[in-house]
């Protein structure tokens, strides 16, 4: 694929899941980067592809990494090997949270959340999953087809059915598009609510994420940017004097969720935040 092609696609959700986003913006980065090695120059590029999708850090940091070692092809795939190195990590502690016989519940798509689901899967437990359709786009469509194409049993409910689905879970296991000093998290839109009543119930709540998602410029008292889409996806043709509300994500509370697994472990947001400055010190400059 082309450069602007690739930003399309992302910016059109053809592109699903933070860590595939980023990964293929760091791929369109290694396009230009084959064209030029002037420094301001991969800045603009970088700058297209950051606006691609705001409220993405990864995406960020994974380019920012590009720019401070770019003198060598080799970080592209440098930074594509962390995050699929990282993603088998997260899946193998996030394996051992299921347990035979658990309903699993999840919301909108992770690709974070398929890859611990799949291979629990595939160390042999037996376990079913409950996922939301996220709309307006329907992401969740997406998780219960590739559990469903694997083997893995799932029921698939409307938005507003999230209660009913959490009151017999057993797990909630959802993903991450930030992470903030404070330890906030933030996800699909719907999260909150649905920490709610999985706090209710004493479902048991973890995000799973890449580390990199971490945003440095929250440090500085910068607030995460919340992406709001277009109104027509969700009413085309609204009726005048209708206003449409399409905000993409939301923050979530580190007080509402049991944990955070990363490549770094499972832990805690405020010790996952200092495992991230003594493993990553780069990532923590502004």
């Amino acid at each position: 694929m082309k450069f602007e092609e690739i930003i399309h696609k992302i910016k059109n959700l053809e592109i699903q899941g933070a860590e595939n986003v980023t990964m293929m913006a760091v791929q369109a980065f290694g396009l230009k980067l084959t064209e030029t090695q002037d420094a301001s120059q991969l800045e603009i590029y970088a700058d297209k592809l950051r606006a691609s999708r705001p409220t993405e850090p990864a995406l960020r940091n994974a380019l920012n990494f590009c720019l401070q070692n770019y003198t060598t092809l080799d970080v592209i795939q440098h930074v594509i090997d962390h995050f699929e190195t990282s993603k088998e990590k997260i899946a193998d502690f996030g394996a051992k949270k299921i347990e035979n016989g658990m309903c699993v519940f999840t919301h909108c798509h992770s690709s974070t959340v398929v890859a611990i689901l799949k291979k629990a899967f595939h160390d042999g437990k037996k376990f079913t999953v409950a996922n939301t359709e996220t709309r307006p786009l329907f992401q969740g469509r997406k998780t219960a087809k590739s559990l469903a194409d694997e083997g893995i049993p799932v029921e698939h409910f409307i938005d507003s059915a999230g209660r009913l689905a959490l009151k017999k879970a057993d797990l909630f296991l959802f993903g991450c598009d930030a992470m903030t000093s404070e330890g906030k998290i933030i996800n699909k839109i719907g999260t909150a609510p649905l920490l709610f009543f999985a706090n209710k119930y004493s479902v048991p709540s973890y995000s799973c994420t890449n580390s990199w998602k971490f945003d440095p410029e929250t440090l500085y008292g910068e607030e995460e940017t919340i992406e709001e889409r277009s109104a027509s996806e969700v009413w085309e043709n609204a009726p005048e004097n209708v206003i449409i509300r399409n905000p993409a994500f939301e923050p979530v509370s580190p007080d509402d969720m049991t944990g955070i697994i990363t490549e770094l472990g499972v832990m805690k947001p405020e010790a996952l935040i200092m495992e991230i400055k003594n493993t990553y010190p780069w990532l923590m400059r502004k």
